[in-house]
């Protein structure tokens, strides 16, 4: 559940030059919306230094999130990533919050509403086409390895994007004589770095709250396993999240004379598959025998020591015992260490069913020698 070296050195450095893109815009941006009275320049630069905040979340989680498992963190630390996504989502979400504000209550005092400084125009054309550029760039990593951590800050540069968008609209209006509209350019831009943090954060939330995978990869998922050989069928299917990754456990149904060790390869077939085919970290498979149903009544049948017990009353010598617990009832195989007459084994067949049918439900009682065909 680690990435590679490499990886690891491609999301940092993706993230560093968006952190040095910030501090440039950053600082540009409200330098220039002071000298040209642009709120909408000064509220969009306010938001690229939001943006180092985020730099700096993602920052931090990229050096945690991918640490080995260790004694307080035994499934490994991948929900650091999703921890910082909600971070950066509520830091979004206050940013805009804020921004609607400020800029609402100086539209409405009627503040601040002279003509701005042409150069606004050309500061916030610049920041659109570098914003633009940062987010295509972080996206296309954060595709590549599958990190959403980073589309999710890429979205954030074009969340960004889209605001320089209007803060240009908003000047080039206010340059053709509608002075107010740099404040409501500055109120949209609010609203919908507001939008983001939201769905940010929900997302977040659902990853720490153990939200299910979306159905048509549980699907996925479900018909990977239904191909490994030996699956009659599965249920009890249940997925969460663990950062970008998946935790699953399933109930697997096979035939139910299947031996232990055959059953534990058919489960380590299938989380060998899944962890191939999907993003997947854990998978837990519980092997069930095929036609068991009905927990209460199997939970009824009396463990090995009491079966053992039983069948050493009726058996002259040591037998080896294979016990199959299903819904029917106890199913006995059982194998004589020593060769008995045909006609002998019969008989204990017999006394060994009646003796097991007076203490439990029996399906079905086998008794066989050492030898093939019975015979002394």
């Amino acid at each position: 559940m680690t990435r590679t070296h490499e990886e690891q050195r491609q999301a940092l450095r993706s993230t560093w030059v968006s952190v040095w893109v910030n501090i440039f815009l950053a600082s540009v941006q409200v330098a220039i919306g002071f000298f040209a009275r642009s709120q909408a320049l000064i509220a969009d630069g306010i938001h690229s230094l939001s943006d180092l905040v985020a730099d700096g979340v993602v920052l931090f989680a990229a050096r945690h999130s991918h640490a080995a498992a260790d004694d307080t963190h035994q499934y490994g630390h991948a929900r650091f990533e999703t921890a910082a996504s909600l971070a950066i989502g509520l830091i979004l979400l206050a940013t805009g919050i804020s921004m609607v504000w400020s800029a609402g209550v100086k539209l409405h005092a009627g503040v601040g509403m002279d003509a701005v400084h042409p150069v606004a125009l050309a500061t916030a054309a610049l920041t659109l086409l570098a914003k633009e550029g940062l987010f295509r760039y972080m996206r296309r990593i954060g595709e590549r390895l599958k990190s959403s951590l980073l589309i999710a800050n890429a979205w954030h540069a074009r969340a960004d994007a889209a605001s320089s968008l209007v803060v240009a609209l908003g000047i080039g209006a206010n340059l053709l004589g509608y002075h107010s509209m740099d404040a409501v350019a500055a109120i949209i831009v609010g609203f919908m770095i507001s939008k983001a943090g939201w769905n940010f954060s929900v997302e977040a939330f659902h990853g720490l709250t153990d939200h299910a995978l979306d159905l048509e990869e549980i699907e996925r998922i479900r018909q990977s396993i239904l191909s490994v050989g030996g699956v009659l069928d599965l249920h009890g299917l249940r997925t969460r999240r663990m950062g970008d990754w998946a935790v699953i456990d399933v109930h697997v149904e096979v035939d139910a004379h299947l031996s232990v060790s055959e059953g534990h390869y058919i489960a380590e077939k299938i989380s060998a598959l899944v962890k191939e085919a999907h993003r997947v970290a854990e998978c837990t498979v519980h092997i069930d025998p095929g036609t068991v149903r009905h927990l209460p009544r199997l939970l009824a049948l009396p463990p090995r020591a009491e079966v053992q017990a039983l069948v050493q009353q009726v058996l002259p010598v040591p037998a080896t015992l294979q016990l199959h617990y299903l819904d029917g009832g106890l199913e006995v195989e059982a194998e004589l260490q020593a060769a008995v007459p045909a006609a002998e084994l019969a008989r204990l067949q017999q006394a060994l069913h009646d003796t097991l049918s007076r203490a439990t439900r029996v399906g079905r009682v086998t008794l066989r020698c050492a030898t093939l065909d019975g015979r002394p």
